[in-house]
Formats: structure tokens, sequence, C-alpha cells
């Protein structure tokens, strides 16, 4: 990749993080305001299912979305890995490796 190509799409990922930052915007969860929006558009509802356990606080709540993104992106580059790789031997001629090896 060319060091211009390099240099655009940083800039273009510090604005898309800086722009709304500046613009004042609010970083909000989406189940919160939609259940807003329901109750004020639906007079008398009420959920029918509640949380199983909520978190103590929200810098948990915040951890444990960490946490599932940080699993989801180790699945999503393993796998991403394994296939680069078998390709990898199959261009190379060598025999090609399982996805995940039995053991």
């Amino acid at each position: 990749m060319s060091s211009k190509r390099t240099l655009w799409l940083l800039a273009g990922t510090v604005a898309l993080v800086v722009v709304p930052l500046l613009m004042g915007g609010e970083f909000g969860g989406a189940d919160g305001q939609a259940a807003e929006l329901i109750e004020a558009t639906v007079p008398g509802f009420a959920p029918w299912a509640d949380p199983l356990w909520e978190p103590p606080s929200g810098e948990v709540e915040s951890l444990f979305f960490a946490l599932q993104a940080a699993l989801g992106a180790f699945v999503v580059g393993l796998v991403i890995g394994r296939r680069q790789g078998a390709a990898k031997a199959r261009e190379q001629g060598a025999p090609a490796a399982r996805a995940f090896p039995a053991e």
C-alpha cells in the first residue's frame, strides 16, 4: 500500500472520530433510546421480558461489552488467518492444513 493512500485512510479515520465529537455528538446505547421511543409512542406498553442479571455499574457493563468485542475479533481473525494460510499452502503445493486440527 502506498504511503499516500495510508495517509488518506488515516486522515479519514481521524475525521470520522473527531468530527462527531466536535459537533457535540452524544454516544449512547440504542437500547435505551428504543425503549423510550416505544413507551412514548404506545401508551401502557409493558415489556414482556426482564434481564436475568444487570451489571452493578456502567463500567462493568462496558467491560463485558469490550470482552465480547475482543472475543469476536479474535474469532474473526482466527478464521481469516486459517483461510489465508490454507490458500497460501495450496498455492505453494503443500498439503493443506486443517482449519481446526483434530487432537
